[in-house]
């Protein structure tokens, strides 16, 4: 048997371990209830979003029939509020966003039932 090479030095020191321990995978997919402004911030993304998808549709089966060109300009402007309020709810702004849906959306089918038509 061998003797230590120094007798007379002390072991060196055993890494501390870190204070925190690592999450688990269970840990790291739990991820925190969104709360009710959140959840409406994305329902109004998603209507908005969908009502934009809706007019580039109704644009685009409207100019195949040869309508007017005043159709470019109420499908367009209803285009650029629905980006609009994408943005506004993504700031937060949500209920102003909803407000100025509502009333995109009725000035459009205005537009379309009587003035287009």
């Amino acid at each position: 048997m061998s003797a230590p090479e120094h007798p007379g030095t002390p072991a060196a020191p055993a890494e501390a371990p870190d204070e925190t321990p690592a999450p688990t995978l269970a840990e790291e997919a739990i991820a925190p209830a969104p709360t009710p402004a959140a959840r409406a911030r994305r329902a109004r993304i998603a209507a908005a979003s969908l009502l934009m998808a809706a007019a580039a549709i109704v644009l685009a089966l409207r100019l195949a029939s040869r309508s007017s060109v005043l159709v470019v300009g109420v499908y367009g402007l209803l285009l650029i509020l629905c980006g609009v309020v994408i943005e506004l709810s993504r700031r937060g702004r949500t209920r102003l966003g909803t407000y100025l849906l509502a009333a995109g959306l009725a000035a459009a089918l205005v537009m379309d039932g009587f003035v287009l038509s």
